[in-house]
């Protein structure tokens, strides 16, 4: 591996190091109004942007997340601590999956769990805690997975040179990184279809009862 590729490869990991989740003890405790909840995102997840005058969240994206019953309404055009974690989710969600498979993933949560505090041993915030507080340990898993196979691209078109083994190989690693992302998102789909057959079941049997 060459003292480029090598640097390469250093400055991609190192852009990941970087990446981390919203704390819930940095989102405030009181209710804020749309604009503050815009202002909020778009700082706390700044690092996550493609392109610096890119938006996180914007006032549309919650009003359709509303329509289409992903966010629970706001009391009184007010969005409470849960309102900001159900964003949190959506966010990560929804460069992967469609808005009715988001809602496959998230509304049997927030049916349960939002605004329920006292009545489960778990509030939404408990559920955030404890899924974001396995980031650390993934990324590691997903930065050694990224070696492994940028070490593998590099192997590729071994006949190659010079400006064709730079493009062949970086072309051979985003097909492997793609494919990854790939055979996942097909698997969360067969996983969201499983439990929407069983719910289904379950509904036809209560029907005949």
């Amino acid at each position: 591996m060459d003292t480029n590729t090598k640097q390469f490869l250093s400055e991609l990991l190192e852009s990941l190091k970087k990446i981390d989740y919203v704390k819930p003890e940095d989102i405030p405790n009181i209710d804020l109004y749309m604009d503050q909840i815009t202002t909020f995102m778009d700082s706390q997840l700044a690092d996550f942007k493609r392109h610096e005058d890119d938006k996180i969240l914007t006032k549309t994206m919650i009003n359709n997340y509303a329509k289409n019953d992903l966010l629970p309404p706001p009391e009184k055009k007010k969005y409470s601590k849960e309102h900001v974690l159900t964003l949190i989710f959506i966010y990560y969600f929804k460069s992967i999956l469609s808005i009715s498979d988001i809602q496959s993933i998230l509304n049997p949560i927030t049916d349960k769990y939002f605004g329920k505090t006292g009545e489960s041993n778990y509030s939404l915030e408990d559920i955030y805690k404890e899924v974001f507080g396995l980031e650390h340990e993934e990324t590691l898993n997903v930065m050694k997975d990224i070696t492994k196979k940028f070490t593998t691209a590099q192997r590729t078109f071994p006949n190659a040179s010079g400006e064709d083994a730079e493009l062949l190989r970086t072309f051979s690693f985003i097909c492997m990184l793609s494919y990854d992302v790939y055979v996942k998102k097909a698997l969360i789909e067969k996983m969201l279809d499983r439990a929407t057959v069983k719910q289904d079941d379950t509904n036809e049997k209560r029907k005949k009862k």
